[in-house]
This record gives C-alpha cells, sequence and structure tokens, in this order.
C-alpha cells in the first residue's frame, strides 16, 4: 500500500505539515472506500506528527542540559503544534459529519468517533496559545527537576541516585541522605509553587472557555473518561480509607516494631526491617536487561522478542545521570510501531520493578501494530497501566533471576507486595488532592499546603513521624512529576492496580490461561469499552468496597505466606 506521507518525512516548520492537512480537507469523500482510505492517511498523519514529537521528548529528557534538544522540543510545543490544532479540529469535524462516519457499527469506530466527537466539543481557538503555555511550563518542571543533585560522600548524586542510601542500614547515613535530598528540593520550592500557580490560572481558564465549571470536569472529558465518573473516583477513595489504609498502618507498625524505634522517621521507610543490607539484583542497565529479558522469556517468548527487539533498535535509556530528567516512561513510536523505554536506573529493587512495568507498555504497543487506526492504539490509561502493572505482578515468580537465593528472592517479592498496599494510598492522596485543586482554582500556596496535609493525613497511616521537618512534608507533591505534567493522570494506576491484583490472582491459579487472557487484552487496544477490555483481561472493572476487599485479602494472605516462610 502507498505511503500517504514521505518516509523518512524531516518536519522543520508549520510548512512541511500543512499541506498534508490542506489535501485532506479537500479531499472528496464518494464512497465507503474513499472514507476508508481517507481515515487511513489521517491516522498516518496523526501517527507521523506523534512520532516526530516523540522524538524531540525523548531526546530533550535524555539529556535535559542539551540547547538544541530543547530548542527542537519547544519549537514543536510553540511554533509547530498550535499551527495544527485548527487543522485537527477541522478534519475531526470532516470525520465525524461524513455520511460514511454514521454508518460504522462496529465498536472500535464507534469508540473512536466518540473521542472525535468529544475533541471536536472542547475545542476552542483561544485555548491554543494556553496548551502552548503549558506545554512550555511542564518544560520548566523537568528541568528544574533534571537539575537538582546532592553531595555525600564526595560524590554528586542525583535524587534518584541518592535514594539508594535510604535503603542503607546504618541510620545516620540514611537521615543524611534524607535530609540532603529534602533541602535540594526545599531550595526549589518557591520557584515550584510559583511554576504551578501559572499552570492553575491557565488550565482553569481553558475550561472556562471550553464551557466547563472547572479544569476537572474539563479534564474528564479531555481524558476520555466515559466509564466512569468524579464520584466513582469517590468511591475509589472511601474504599483504599476503609480496606487499604488499614492494612498499610498495620505494615508500618510492624516495620516501626521489629527496628525497636520509638519513632519511625520517613528515612527508616525503605530499609529493610530486619537490619539486612539491601538487595542489589544487578549492576549497571546491561545487566538489569539481561535478567529481565531471562523473566520475560520464561512468562511467554513473545514477550522477551518484544524487548529483545528494541534492545537490538537501540530504544532504550536505562541508567540515571547527571541532567537527564527523572522518572521513567514507555512513549510509542507511532508510525513505526514500536516504543522508547526511558527510565533513572541506579541499581536497586525498584529499577527491576520499573523496567517489568515499562516492559508491560512496551509489550503493549506490540501487540496493538496490527490494529488499522491509530486512534484504536491510543488507550486510555486504566487499560495502559493494566498492561504495566499486570506484568509487574505476574513477573514475581521468575525474579529468581535476579535473586538466585531463597532468601532474598522472598524478601524480594514482600517488598513488592508492601509496595502494592502502599501504593493505592498515595494514588488516592494525589487524585484527591487534584480534584480539590481545580475544584477551588482560586486558593492561594497557604490553602493548598493546608489541604494536602489534611488529604496526607487522611490516608495516611500516622505512623511516620514529620517532627521538625514539616515543611518538607508539606511541599511534598512536589515530587509527583504528574500533578504538574499530566494533571489527573494518577487515579489510573489506581484502578489498574486493582485490575493487575486480579490478574496476577488468576495467575496464580491457572499461568496458562491468565497468560492468554492478558495477551487477548493486550492486542484489542481501544476497541472496546474499559470494562468490557478487562474483563477480556479476566478481571472486574469495579471500585467497590467489596471488591477491593476481596484484593486486599489475597494481597494479606500472599504477604502472610512470604511472610512465614
Amino acid at each position: 500500500m502507498q505511503s500517504f506521507l514521505p518516509h523518512p518525512w524531516a518536519i522543520e516548520s508549520k510548512e512541511d505539515v500543512l499541506p498534508y492537512f490542506d489535501e485532506l480537507l479537500s479531499r472528496p469523500l464518494e464512497s465507503a472506500e474513499s472514507f476508508a482510505d481517507f481515515l487511513s492517511d489521517c491516522s498516518e498523519l496523526e501517527s507521523a506528527l506523534s512520532e516526530d514529537m516523540a522524538w524531540r521528548y525523548i531526546r530533550m529528557t535524555c539529556d535535559t542540559q542539551n540547547s538544541e534538544h530543547e530548542r527542537r522540543y519547544l519549537a514543536f510545543v510553540q511554533d509547530i503544534q498550535p499551527h495544527l490544532a485548527a487543522y485537527e479540529d477541522r478534519l475531526n469535524r470532516k470525520i465525524a459529519e461524513s455520511q460514511w462516519a454514521q454508518k460504522l457499527d462496529d465498536s472500535a469506530y464507534r469508540i473512536y468517533l466518540r473521542g472525535i466527537q468529544g475533541a471536536i466539543e472542547l475545542f476552542r481557538d483561544e485555548n491554543i496559545d494556553i496548551q502552548s503555555q503549558l506545554a512550555t511550563l511542564a518544560q520548566e518542571y523537568s528541568s528544574l527537576q533534571g537539575a537538582m543533585t546532592v553531595e555525600l560522600g564526595g560524590e554528586t548524586l542525583t535524587l534518584q541516585q541518592a535514594s539508594n542510601r535510604l535503603m542503607r542500614t546504618h541510620r545516620a547515613e540514611r537521615e543524611e541522605a534524607w535530609k540532603a535530598m529534602s533541602q535540594r528540593r526545599l531550595a526549589d520550592a518557591q520557584a515550584l509553587n510559583d511554576l504551578f500557580d501559572k499552570m492553575v490560572a491557565l488550565r482553569h481558564q481553558m475550561a472556562l472557555n471550553a464551557g466547563f465549571d472547572n479544569y476537572r470536569d474539563y479534564m474528564f472529558k479531555a481524558l476520555g473518561r466515559y466509564d466512569y465518573t468524579p464520584s466513582d473516583c469517590f468511591a475509589f477513595h472511601e474504599s483504599v480509607e476503609k480496606h487499604v489504609v488499614p492494612l498499610h498502618r498495620a505494615l508500618m507498625e510492624k516495620r516501626k516494631a521489629a527496628m525497636s524505634l520509638d519513632e519511625l522517621k520517613p528515612w527508616d521507610t525503605s530499609v529493610d526491617p530486619e537490619g539486612r543490607a539491601p538487595l542489589e539484583p544487578f549492576q549497571g542497565g546491561e545487566e538489569l536487561l539481561s535478567k529481565c529479558l531471562d523473566i520475560l522469556n520464561r512468562l511467554d517468548p513473545y514477550f522477551h522478542s518484544c524487548l529483545e527487539t528494541m534492545r537490538e533498535k537501540g530504544l532504550l535509556d536505562l541508567e540515571s545521570r547527571i541532567g537527564k530528567a527523572p522518572g521513567g516512561y514507555n512513549y510509542p513510536l507511532a508510525r513505526t510501531n514500536m516504543p522508547f523505554i526511558f527510565m533513572n536506573a541506579s541499581g536497586n529493587l525498584r529499577d527491576v520493578e520499573t523496567l517489568l512495568h515499562e516492559a508491560g507498555h512496551a509489550i503493549h504497543s506490540f501487540k496493538m501494530a496490527p490494529l488499522a487506526l491509530n486512534g484504536f492504539k491510543n488507550t486510555p490509561s486504566e487499560v495502559a497501566e493494566l498492561a504495566s502493572m499486570s506484568m509487574e505482578l505476574i513477573s514475581m515468580g521468575a525474579w529468581d533471576a535476579f535473586f538466585p537465593d531463597a532468601e532474598s528472592l522472598n524478601r524480594a517479592q514482600l517488598e513488592q507486595i508492601e509496595g502494592v498496599i502502599a501504593t493505592l494510598p498515595w494514588i488516592a492522596t494525589v487524585d484527591c488532592f487534584q480534584h480539590w485543586i481545580y475544584e477551588n482554582p482560586g486558593h492561594t500556596a497557604a490553602e493548598r499546603s493546608e489541604a494536602w496535609l489534611s488529604i496526607q493525613k487522611r490516608f495516611g497511616t500516622g505512623v511516620v513521624d514529620h517532627s521538625g521537618f514539616e515543611e518538607a512534608l508539606t511541599h511534598s507533591w512536589h515530587k509527583q512529576l504528574h500533578i504538574f505534567e499530566v494533571p489527573f493522570y494518577y487515579i489510573e494506576y489506581g484502578i489498574a492496580q486493582l485490575g493487575a491484583i486480579g490478574v496476577w490472582m488468576n495467575h496464580s491459579q491457572n499461568p496458562q490461561l491468565a497468560i492468554e487472557q492478558y495477551k487477548q487484552f493486550l492486542e484489542l487496544g481501544y476497541t472496546q469499552p474499559i470494562a468490557e477490555l478487562y474483563q477480556t483481561a479476566g478481571v472486574s472493572f469495579d471500585f467497590s468496597p467489596e471488591h477491593i476487599q476481596r484484593l486486599m485479602e489475597f494481597t494479606q494472605g500472599q504477604w502472610n505466606l512470604r511472610q512465614t516462610k
């Protein structure tokens, strides 16, 4: 089939792009066949633009100190993307208003057209410049975070590298590292608060421009949350508060007792409570990758082949270094149908979890590659994160690739399970905080701090003592990049974590069936409603207290099983 676009395609300015939009907008749609070709060409254009943007973002985050990478990224978000928004809206309207669109009754096209209609309803010319401003502010946040380093023991360390010291058995070393990282973050606290104030104001104005009362309601539409509502989010919060927080509190009390501490401090929460040295599952990114490949191969040879292909094509940047942006991600390359994995490995168990998590995303991208339209592959985060979080849990049985002795393997699995339990209250905290922020857009920084502390108390254990470090606790939300860069993208992790526990539960009972259901789910992309996709994976899309209680009972049972070994 002949490509609509040149390949390769160099995009230097809007003039390289607009002729293709003009051609599509002027093309007559005289038959169902011509409409199908039109959708295919629209998809190719969307994919190519997405991939061009992807590489600019990838290169910038891999080296935030490279001014040319920053210039090219900003050139896209400031000088190219704003000029495309109106054209994309006109294309969406042409698709939605076509007589041939009304005759598409396949569920995949219904979901695709629903998304297009939602984009039409949200589009406002006056928001184009605001979106560009927000992208620039998000880049400022990334640069601030990427520049954060601390001096410890004569070494200059990124905060990701320094965080490894929180697992050291000598309490004084942990305290020194935690205080150094805390002080470094606080040095930029005012700058980050000022940056966020600008973001909130711009986001609220976007919502008003589009006819919404607040940015929360705007984002529910923008994120395509057609399958649940803010009320469901509040139900999730309440269920976590009722059935997960007490379990987390019990774990923290057990930790405090095991460490024989009168006060459990924030630098005591990552170290092994029995005083054992930190787990060191690998040395360097190559060993991390090699052992994860072994795990994936044992789960399913197809999983291994996906990551091996990425290694061969140089689509991995795994190790932490100065000047590299924080965090980790899997970025789909929409035109080549392969993803890029970015992370900040520094040699700990969390790095193993992160690569397996991102591998779940990557395998999802490979499985979706045959789908006809890029829109079918644009999965909502509730679906994307089910792919990644399930991989973390179903892979645990093969973690002997990193931990050949039974004691270390058991310990690693216990830490993973405890992480699942701890993550759900944190997700509820971040999501609840974001609801408050955008329901109260005129708040002051002081009011925001008060709200954050109140919400933290609701979902916290009350066991960790922050006395003397109240300011650090007040600004602890600054490290959560989602709040700054991708607002409201966080409860998806909680929803998907519940689903992943269900996949793990199924895998513990029938591994072969669970893997097959998981693969069938992956290849569907976003061609069915979320609840049906979850059903294909063998789990329920359910936030009820009863459902969460069942999942927590299974999780606690798995923790108890390993605790007794």
